[in-house]
């Protein structure tokens, strides 16, 4: 696809998954306060995501900024688009526009009941 090494890596790891987050750490652990809230707002909506942890791998780290022609991560991707980082999925929920938008891709969600 590319000169750029990483970007065949990124565009699998595009296709492999409906909605797929570059983000530093792992959902579980999150290396940094952004990738921390996009992995929140994305189980509060209880969209099944799949990630990929940038730290492990400074080709994608820096390949992705350059793929998707955005300087920061998390990024997200839903159906191979590229969706935005953590400021634009925040006011997208705080919107409602988020969930209608992966309803409009079709993506299931299982919202989780509040505690």
């Amino acid at each position: 696809m590319s000169d750029i090494p990483a970007f065949d890596k990124i565009d699998a790891a595009i296709k492999s998954d409906d909605v797929m987050l570059f983000m530093k750490g792992t959902p579980v652990f999150p290396q940094c306060g952004f990738s921390s809230t996009v992995v929140q707002i994305l189980s509060y909506l209880g969209v099944k995501f799949s990630s990929m942890n940038v730290l492990e791998d400074d080709d994608v780290r820096e390949g992705i900024k350059q793929f998707s022609n955005w300087p920061t991560i998390p990024q997200l991707y839903v159906k191979g688009e590229f969706v935005g980082g953590c400021d634009i999925l925040r006011e997208m929920f705080e919107e409602g526009e988020l969930r209608d938008y992966f309803a409009g891709k079709g993506i299931a969600m299982e919202e989780q009941a509040e505690a």
